[in-house]
C-alpha cells in the first residue's frame, strides 16, 4: 500500500503521526511526506535549515519527502487552487491512505487549513471532468484520517494505535528537528501525551486519529482489539 502524510510545516508529520509511518514502512508499505511550507515564519531555524532537518527525519522514518510551494508558512490559504494542486499530487502518487492535520482550529491556522485542503483534494482527485487535471488519470483514496499536532485538548480520537515498539525511532525523528526542540520542550510534551493515551489501552505509548468517515466492516467480530482498559 501507499501512505501519504500531509504536513503544513516541516515538523508537523514528525510530531503528529511519524510512528504510524514507521510502522507502515516496517510492514513494507511505501510512505511519502508532503510538506506545504518550509517553516518560513518560524521564530527559530531558517527555511533551509528546517528543510534539511525534515529530510534527515524522513530518512529515519524511511519515507520519501517532497516540499510543495503554497505561499509559505502562515500564508496557507483555503482556496480551490491549492486543493487542485494537492489533488494533482494525489493522482501522481496514488496513495491508498491519506493522513492530514486535524481540521479543528488549534494554535496555528495552517494546521486546520492543511487538513481541509487535503480533505477537499481527496474528493477532487476523483473528478474526471476537472480541466486542470485532465492530463492525469483519476484516483480514489481509500481512507482519510486526521492526526493531532502538539495538542489534543478537547479532541477525542476515533482510533488509537499502539506505537510502543517504535517509540525510540519516533523520538529520533523528532530530535532531527534541532532548531525547534532546543527552544521548546516538544519531546516531553508529546511523549507525555502518547503515554497518557497509551495508558488508556494498557500500553506504553499510543497515537490517536480521527476518521473522516465511518469505518466499514463486514462483521462486528472483525474488530479484535479494543481500547477498553479500565
Amino acid at each position: 500500500m501507499k501512505i501519504l502524510a500531509i504536513g503544513a510545516h516541516p515538523d508537523d508529520v514528525e510530531f503528529g503521526c511519524a510512528p504510524l509511518l514507521i510502522k507502515e514502512v516496517q510492514k513494507g508499505n511505501q510512505v511519502k511526506i508532503l510538506a506545504l511550507s518550509r517553516g518560513e515564519a518560524g521564530s527559530t531555524g531558517t527555511p533551509e535549515q528546517r528543510e534539511k532537518e525534515s529530510r534527515a527525519a524522513a530518512k529515519i522514518i524511511g519515507a520519501e519527502i517532497e516540499f510543495l510551494e503554497m505561499g509559505g508558512d502562515s500564508h496557507l490559504d483555503y482556496k480551490a487552487e491549492n486543493s487542485i494542486l494537492l489533488a494533482r499530487h494525489f493522482r501522481d502518487f496514488k496513495p491508498n491512505i491519506l493522513l492530514a492535520p486535524d481540521i479543528n482550529e488549534n494554535q496555528h491556522p495552517d494546521h486546520a487549513t492543511a487538513g481541509k485542503l487535503a480533505r477537499d483534494a481527496a474528493r477532487i482527485a476523483r473528478y474526471g471532468g476537472l480541466a486542470e487535471l485532465k492530463d492525469l488519470p483519476i484516483h480514489k483514496i481509500d481512507s482519510l484520517y486526521y492526526y493531532f499536532i502538539t495538542q489534543f485538548f478537547g479532541s477525542s480520537p476515533d482510533i488509537i494505535i499502539d506505537v510502543s515498539d517504535v517509540h525510540d525511532k519516533w523520538e529520533k525523528a523528532m530530535q532531527a528537528h534541532h532548531s525547534q526542540i532546543k527552544h521548546k520542550n516538544y519531546l516531553e510534551m508529546i511523549t507525555s501525551w502518547s503515554k497518557a493515551l497509551g495508558s488508556a489501552i494498557g500500553v506504553d505509548h499510543a497515537i490517536g486519529l480521527k476518521t473522516n468517515e465511518p469505518i466499514r466492516l463486514n462483521n462486528l467480530s472483525d474488530l479484535t482489539l479494543s481500547a477498553r482498559n479500565y
